[in-house]
């Protein structure tokens, strides 16, 4: 743009005379007599820090210093021809226009805000004001400017902050309010609205409007503390409002107190936080904290506090107070058999019977798992009597059968008490205590009450440092395997070995299972332990079979709590192949008194078990409660029978009664039985005389270690041969009497029968006879010292039922004979002296009836065994056929299926068979090729055109495009060659003409 003309100069010159003459009446001050000249008015224009200009026919007439300075041109270039408005940004000139246009019509100018654009194109806002005034006879437009960015950028600031300050105060629940304490005017922010749950208003609002917010019993303490605050000071406390909605809700209130200069107090700032959720979440958190979440009840931590003010208490009066610890011992198994919810539901049902049979002021609590404790307020009265009183009630509350679910759960307890003062006077020593007999109270039976003593707490260090020593072990590796050898009573060699755990505490002897094994099972600790030994003895069986001794089964003790986790199968059969033992080089061997823990799930297991290949062997048999019926049931191997059950020939004959029964009980399920405990040759004998199938003991050998087992295996030890079972068919006869001629004049009439003679001189010496001898027929005089005849005789019946007994007697003592033969004692009664003919048929008479009774037995047995074996082929054949309905319904429902599918099918499928017949078609395949008949069964050379003939026999899987009936079809034939078809099958694909021309 080119600089003003001299001319153009001269105008601007006039504009500004012209100005001052029509703008210095506004400025004339007649106050003081001061007018201002043409130059003191230019000179102000010139100076002044506002923009002014004018303008006329749409151009600058004048401009002063301050507006080129704020658009960055000189003057000169803005009194050329540039356009006023285009100074204007571009949104905003049609605006400009129009207060223009309204100045033009009369209307008085007003300010207004434009974004105006600088030379260099920044831009910036300004307040805009114009006059009309008349230049030269012209009207004009007299403006002022000011740049008002830093204005409008400070309010911009400000609205954020106070926008800021609002989204602060609602997302913390603060509120706060402002008081002018000179004209006791009072500002409330939006936030404190939001906490009282008012809607914000721009109305006056007072203190005594505060004041009603706050609950009536609340207002004076408010008041106190507020009016309180001294100059410059500040105070925090929490109280109640009132909310809108009329629920109570909790603040923190913080005031200010404001002084001026002199001390005096001016305003004052109160700040109101709203914490009602923050209070609910700290009660919450604090009923947590003390109480359990499944029954409601109090935890350890709130029984502590409150045995700790009872205590204080119980001093200060000088009475006594009780701790009473309950376990209730089936809620594991409940939890695993019915799921933890089942769990849940019989601890929340226990605690609610327990506390029904409490005093008001007495405290139960539930410190997880089964574990409960009673704290029995303290009274003067309360002695040992009163708090076994209260926990014979908590046990007679818990007899009644729980409902969990649909199950029906019995439960026992034990439990222990403990009382201030006599077994401690804090609180965690009386827990303590109460602990320590209520585990004695289980070891002592179920639903058992015991009070402390000394000796428990003994007891109970030792346990929990036992239970710290079993952890160690397991990490240190402290734990070896013993192994028993197991016996086999016909051959005499070993069949296999037991694996027994000992501990091998540093520093002394090593600790055999049994002193430990309770304790690990209590704590669960027995679950890695057992894992680790069924490792290693089958790692150790599998050595021996690589060192070159024949494979012989090793078997490991599987506990209760083993036997109840889920994943036990999982983990035997990991655990073989892992190590690569041959299952059945496994036994796993149970207790009696895990089946009375939950028969289903023992079942499940130990049949899974089994169908690993692995022995399963019940052991302690005799000492638990098993049902028979249920045994049965069961896939158990072997009997163990408990050492407590393995007599001598001394015993008596009710015990050996015992002994015999369990044998033949398992022999009649097709179970082998095994005698553990066998110390003395005594006992072996027995067993063997009642046909007891294998033995363990001490007798043969202790538990030895790994390296001991080895060299009893390798030089083949075995058991004495006299003692084993014994020729079946040597005819064996017993003859007993105190005199030496009378044994031998017996010894030369029989010499010739073939018998296999054994003699004794008394009753003592014939029942040894018997323990090692298989007798069929015994002879006995009647008058003996020490035990006469018929008393022998009627041991010897208990002992040995299977043998025949004859008593020989020259005295006439025929009331204890004839009782004798009634009760079967005896079979024949002979008189002294006899004559040789008669005496020698009896004999022969009595091992005739022997032998009958015998095969009588063996075919009874066969029956049995045969009838069992039958049951089983019946069993399996039931299941077979139960398994092949069920795969004929699958296939029948999945040819149902398939026959669907391909009926729905956009296209024709048709399956030959190997002789060329059509065996199958779908329904576009029958309508496609059925022009007279149908086409299942036909032959497919009849019904198939030539081209698609050549496609069937082919049968290549190739594709090709044929014609049938004036339609292409894309055509593929594969060979069938499963395992239940032969033959092709044929697929014609309809091809649009769309496909044809791609």
């Amino acid at each position: 743009m080119e600089a003003p003309s001299i001319g153009q100069e001269q105008d601007a010159e006039l504009t500004v005379n012209q100005a001052a003459d029509q703008t210095a009446p506004l400025l004339d001050s007649p106050a003081k007599g001061y007018n201002l000249s043409h130059a003191d008015f230019r000179l102000l224009v010139e100076k002044i820090q506002a923009a002014i200009f004018v303008i006329q026919d749409n151009r600058f007439l004048f401009v002063n210093p301050k507006l080129a300075q704020l658009f960055g041109y000189t003057r000169q270039e803005m009194l050329g021809a540039m356009d006023p408005v285009l100074l204007s940004a571009p949104e905003d000139r049609d605006h400009v226009r129009r207060q223009v246009e309204r100045r033009i019509t009369g209307v008085p100018g007003v300010a207004y805000e434009i974004d105006c654009v600088r030379k260099d194109g920044s831009r910036f806002c300004a307040q805009v004001w114009g006059i009309r005034i008349g230049i030269a006879g012209k009207p004009a437009d007299l403006v002022t400017m000011h740049d008002v960015s830093e204005i409008k950028r400070a309010a911009r600031v400000a609205q954020q902050r106070a926008a800021l300050l609002s989204n602060a105060e609602e997302l913390a629940r603060i509120g706060s309010a402002e008081v002018d304490l000179a004209t006791g005017a009072m500002t409330l922010s939006a936030g404190m609205f939001n906490i009282f749950g008012e809607r914000a208003s721009d109305e006056p609002v007072t203190k005594a409007w505060l004041l009603s917010r706050v609950p009536a019993e609340d207002r004076p303490y408010v008041e106190a503390i507020s009016e309180g605050v001294s100059p410059g000071e500040t105070c925090e406390f929490q109280h109640r409002i009132v909310h809108a909605d009329g629920s109570l809700r909790t603040v923190v209130h913080r005031a200010l107190a404001e002084a001026d200069d002199q001390g005096s107090m001016v305003r004052t700032v109160t700040i109101l936080q709203d914490i009602t959720v923050q209070r609910a979440a700290e009660q919450r958190l604090d009923v947590l904290a003390n109480s359990d979440d499944i029954t409601g009840l109090p935890n350890r931590s709130a029984l502590t506090d409150r045995l700790d003010t009872a205590l204080r208490r119980a001093q200060r009066e000088d009475c006594r107070l009780a701790v009473l610890g309950i376990e209730i011992d089936q809620l594991k198994l409940v939890s695993e058999s019915l799921g933890f919810a089942g769990g849940d539901q019989l601890l929340l049902d226990v605690g609610l019977r327990m506390r029904s049979r409490l005093g008001p002021d007495d405290l139960l609590a539930h410190f997880g798992g089964g574990e409960f404790a009673v704290l029995l307020a303290p009274a003067a009265g309360l002695d040992e009597r009163a708090a076994q009183a209260t926990a014979a009630l908590l046990i007679e509350a818990l007899v009644p059968p729980f409902m969990v679910g649909d199950s029906e759960v019995k439960v026992t307890c034990g439990v222990g008490i403990a009382l201030f003062p006599m077994h401690g006077d804090d609180p965690d020593k009386l827990l303590h205590q109460a602990q320590a007999a209520m585990y004695r109270a289980h070891e002592t039976g179920k639903n058992q009450i015991c009070i402390f003593s000394e000796d428990m707490h003994s007891k109970a260090v030792a346990r929990l440092a036992m239970e710290s020593g079993l952890r160690r072990a397991l990490e240190r590796e402290e734990f070896e395997l013993y192994y028993q050898p197991k016996l086999d009573l016909e051959k005499g060699s070993v069949t296999g070995m037991e694996a027994l755990l000992h501990w091998n505490i540093p520093g002394q002897a090593p600790l055999s299972g049994s002193a430990f094994v309770g304790v690990a099972e209590e704590t669960g600790l027995i679950v890695p332990i057992g894992e680790w030994a069924l490792r290693t003895a089958c790692r150790q069986a599998l050595a021996w079979q690589r060192s070159g001794v024949a494979p012989l089964r090793v078997a490991v003790n599987l506990s209760a709590r083993e036997l109840r986790q889920p994943d036990i199968v999982r983990r035997v059969h990991s655990i073989l192949v892992e190590t690569g033992l041959d299952p059945r080089g496994l036994g796993l061997e149970i207790s009696e008194g895990v089946l009375t823990d939950e028969s289903a799930h023992v079942a499940r297991v130990l049949g899974e078990l089994k169908a690993l290949g692995v022995e399963i062997s019940l052991e302690d048999f005799g000492t638990g409660h098993s049902n028979l019926s249920y045994l049965r049931t069961l896939p158990i191997d072997v009997v163990k029978v408990d050492r407590s059950f393995v007599h001598d020939v001394t015993a008596a004959p009710q015990d050996v009664s015992i002994t015999r029964a369990i044998i033949t009980m398992a022999h009649s399920l097709q179970m082998k039985v095994l005698a553990e405990g066998v110390e003395t040759e005594g006992q072996l004998a027995l067993l063997i005389a009642n046909h007891c199938d294998q033995m363990q003991g001490r007798y043969f050998s202790a538990p030895v270690r790994a390296d001991g087992m080895a060299t009893i295996l390798r030089e083949g030890r075995k058991l004495p041969s006299h003692l084993l079972l014994r020729r079946a068919h040597q005819r064996t006869l017993l003859l007993v009497d105190d005199e030496d001629n009378i044994v031998a004049s017996l010894k030369r009439l029989l010499r010739r029968d073939g018998y296999h003679v054994v003699t004794a001189n008394s009753g003592a010496q014939g029942l040894q006879r018997l323990a090692e001898h298989s007798v069929d027929v015994i002879v006995s005089d009647q008058r003996m010292p020490g035990m006469t005849g018929v008393e022998f005789l009627r041991r010897a019946k208990e002992l040995y039922p299977d043998t025949v007994r004859i008593v020989l007697s020259g005295y006439t003592e025929l009331q204890s004979i004839t009782d004798a033969i009634n009760e079967g004692a005896i079979y024949k009664f002979l008189t002294k002296p006899w004559d040789d003919a008669r005496l020698a048929g009896h004999i022969a008479e009595a091992f005739n009836h022997k032998e009958m009774a015998d095969e009588n037995r063996r075919l009874g047995s066969a029956v049995i065994v045969a009838n069992h074996e039958l049951s089983e082929v019946n069993e399996r054949l039931q299941k077979l056929l139960s398994t092949q309905r069920e795969q004929i319904n699958r296939e029948e429902s999945s040819l149902t299926v398939a026959r669907e599918v391909l009926d729905n099918i956009p296209a024709a499928v048709m399956g030959i068979d190997i002789d060329g017949m059509i065996a199958f078609v779908n329904a576009d395949a029958e309508q496609l090729f059925n022009h007279a008949a149908p086409v299942l069964g036909r032959d497919a050379d009849d019904t198939l055109p030539a081209e698609l003939r050549h496609i069937w026999r082919a049968a290549d899987g190739a594709r090709h495009s044929v014609s049938v009936l004036n339609r292409r079809y894309s055509v593929v034939c594969r060979a069938i060659s499963g395992n239940h078809a032969r033959g092709a099958l044929l697929v014609l694909t309809p091809v649009d003409r769309t496909d044809e021309a791609g």
